[in-house]
């Protein structure tokens, strides 16, 4: 499981590079270390040392370039690369869960990007916010107010290094990097040109009740986190979805398109006793199953989340790893799931301050109730995108159909209501869903996208993308399937002829 977080947190500030373009600069820019003289309001430089090219690198940066670290306020902390062959591009990248650390887009600064990330004003794991307990200001800068005073003072270290403002900004995330990408969108709407916000947690506080309700039925006693749907009992979960759902869309390749055309029952499983057979489930993991595909509900029978979508229940990466719990194979057997680490850590220091907080003796009928305060600092479900439409915006979204950790049921509803609230919103927004895809990455189908040139060239050529290329990697970083992205409601059709690991032989259709 903490593989897995880590995984997520380089997921939400890695993108693939985009090529420079005609605009490069060719001059060298002012020598690096002069930053560190420089004077911004508020800000410290504390580091800024040249780093030579490395052409024989395979992966990490490989061009020359200066890197920057700093501070803003008492203890937002950044990082900053900025290539000596310059095009005139700025990109930031958002961090996964409570972030905690500090890193920056490296691939980027290869096609010239001068790229940043920050560690939103404190330091620690991903999964735990004990930094919260007593720090208001920390509160405030996780939630959006750290990723936009590094946004600016960036700027200004770019304007001062190169002697110009970039042509262009871009901010890439997915997780909690994609609600940031939001926050961005809805509170400072003249940061950035494009936008792209995958898996987003925008309704943060609803994503945490969810967690909250699986856990209490998924270890009901916190002195028990022995699993109940264990690692086996998934692999049949998804055999049977895989049967009855797979070949709906005319290709039988493991992977459910659209879950929302699935017609599935677990009562097609055989109920067994434990341990009698391979291909049943016991009553309880069906009882359990059946919770987590349910939508949560609120005090009055509103829907607050949706439930899970079937598909990827055995991945690995996959419900095991976020939802249900692997048992003793865990790394940390005291944290057996993701859902478990961020939902008790939520409640525990960024609702209640109190790190005795207990979930399973805590009634969610109040969750709505006791979390006011923290969604007006964390949520970004603010459909009005007219400020960021005005000045040209561009947003991309997506999300993976399998994604176990955020739902993308709930991205799909977010962006109706964009397109309801803004006047031509589909002129500024677009929503791109990838079928079998988990959260921000994995599964087993193609789930790499070049997001960054996705972006640059809609705002920069005023195209629209109606259509992505998604890539999967094998051993090595080869392409081994490709598969295309289609701009939302529409969908990649097979085409009946060809291999169904090519792209080519898709189409989209509405």
């Amino acid at each position: 499981m903490t593989r897995l977080v880590l995984t997520i947190v380089a997921a939400a500030s890695n993108v693939a590079p985009a090529e420079a373009d005609s605009r490069d600069l060719r001059s060298p820019a002012p020598a690096c270390e002069t930053l560190s003289s420089l004077r911004l309001p508020d800000v410290r430089i504390t580091e800024a040392v040249a780093v030579a090219a490395r052409p024989d690198a395979t992966t990490g940066i490989r061009v020359a370039h200066c890197r920057v670290r700093g501070v803003v306020g008492q203890e937002i902390n950044f990082l900053g690369y900025l290539p000596s062959d310059w095009n005139r591009r700025f990109l930031m990248g958002g961090g996964g869960g409570f972030v905690g650390a500090v890193s920056a887009p490296s691939e980027e600064v290869n096609a010239g990007y001068a790229t940043v990330g920050t560690d939103t004003g404190h330091q620690g794991s991903p999964i735990q916010a004990g930094w919260a307990l007593g720090h208001l200001e920390r509160f405030v800068n996780y939630g959006h107010l750290a990723v936009h005073r590094v946004a600016e003072a960036a700027k200004a270290v770019i304007r001062a290094h190169y002697g110009a403002d970039p042509d262009y900004s871009y901010f890439v995330g997915c997780s909690n990097g994609g609600r940031q990408a939001l926050m961005e969108a809805q509170r400072y709407p003249n940061d950035f040109d494009g936008i792209v916000s995958g898996a987003p947690a925008f309704n943060f506080t609803e994503i945490a009740h969810s967690f909250v309700r699986n856990i209490k039925a998924a270890f009901p006693n916190p002195a028990s986190l022995r699993p109940i749907l264990t690692p086996e009992a998934l692999a049949v979960i998804e055999a049977k979805t895989l049967e009855a759902c797979d070949g709906a869309d005319g290709l039988t390749d493991g992977v459910i398109d659209d879950p929302r055309s699935c017609r599935f029952s677990l009562e097609r499983i055989p109920t067994c006793a434990a341990g009698r057979r391979r291909d049943c489930l016991t009553a309880a993991q069906k009882r359990l199953a059946a919770t987590i595909y349910r939508p949560v509900a609120g005090r009055t029978g509103q829907v607050v989340y949706p439930g899970q979508p079937v598909g990827g229940e055995g991945q690995p990466g996959g419900w095991a790893d976020w939802i249900t719990g692997r048992g003793q194979t865990t790394a940390n057997p005291s944290v057996p799931s993701a859902q478990w680490a961020f939902g008790t850590e939520f409640f525990k220091y960024l609702v209640f301050q109190d790190p005795e907080w207990n979930y399973a003796s805590y009634d969610l009928t109040g969750a709505e109730r006791d979390t006011r305060l923290a969604r007006t600092v964390l949520n970004a479900d603010n459909p009005d995108l007219s400020a960021f439409a005005a000045r040209g915006g561009r947003l991309l979204l997506w999300h993976g159909w399998s994604d176990p950790a955020l739902n993308a049921l709930a991205t799909i509803d977010y962006h109706g209501r964009v397109l309801a609230k803004t006047p031509n919103a589909g002129d500024h927004v677009r929503l791109f869903l990838m079928p079998g895809v988990l959260h921000c990455a994995g599964g087993p189908a193609p789930d790499r996208v070049d997001w960054a040139k996705a972006i640059s060239t809609w705002v920069e050529t005023k195209q629209a993308p109606e259509r992505l290329t998604a890539t999967k990697l094998g051993a090595g970083g080869q392409p081994t399937k490709t598969r295309p992205l289609c701009a939302y409601p529409a969908r990649a059709v097979y085409r009946g002829t060809g291999s169904g690991d090519d792209e080519s032989h898709f189409e989209c259709r509405s």
